[in-house]
């Protein structure tokens, strides 16, 4: 018997997700766009209901394609309000345009996404020490740090807790509990 992080449950999906991605650190700006996007759009929602609508959500946004997105206008918007497969909330429709826009702004200056935001964890993913879900937090300083900047480049549903959970998801923080087998995995794989 494999042993996981308590979150997981018995739904397959989850476990692929668990199993193959989370906490795995990710460079590329397509893929660290797709994850800020779908942590905001979790917002008030399970990540298991995100997790279901995700194809649905790249079919929607052109793959995550951010230089088409900053393209959108109203018609668009419209579209995807319509869009049944996908969360239809004008906000958070409205800051994945926004988001896209503010992500090619932050490429120009810092050359690429991934040089941006990795910097609030000096390029190398923090291993934390969790024996149980109980002891992860929601959100920490860098994570407050991270939501300030975002915020203050015109970034949308950025809060601190958004981006604590994108900080796991790309593995920028390791915080799969000890016992879990992906912890030792992603220091034997990714820590320097």
């Amino acid at each position: 018997m494999v042993n996981r992080c308590a979150w997981v449950g018995n739904d397959k999906q989850m476990i692929s997700y668990h199993d193959l991605e989370w906490g795995t650190p990710i460079h590329d700006d397509r893929l660290l766009f797709e994850f800020l996007i779908l942590e905001g759009a979790q917002a008030g929602l399970s990540w298991n209901t995100i997790l279901r609508k995700r194809e649905n959500f790249r079919n929607a946004f052109d793959n995550f394609d951010y230089n088409k997105i900053a393209k959108y206008n109203e018609l668009n918007i419209e579209k995807l309000m319509n869009n049944e497969g996908i969360i239809r909330n004008r906000g958070k429709i409205e800051a994945v345009i926004a988001n896209a826009r503010a992500l090619i702004k932050v490429q120009k200056e810092f050359r690429s996404f991934d040089k941006y935001i990795w910097k609030f964890v000096n390029y190398k993913t923090i291993d934390n020490k969790f024996k149980e879900l109980s002891e992860l937090p929601s959100k920490t300083e860098e994570s407050e740090q991270m939501s300030k900047d975002l915020k203050k480049r015109g970034f949308k549903f950025i809060g601190p807790t958004i981006c604590y959970a994108f900080m796991q998801a790309v593995g920028m923080v390791n915080d799969h509990i000890i016992s879990c087998f992906r912890y030792d995995e992603i220091i034997r794989r990714y820590s320097k």
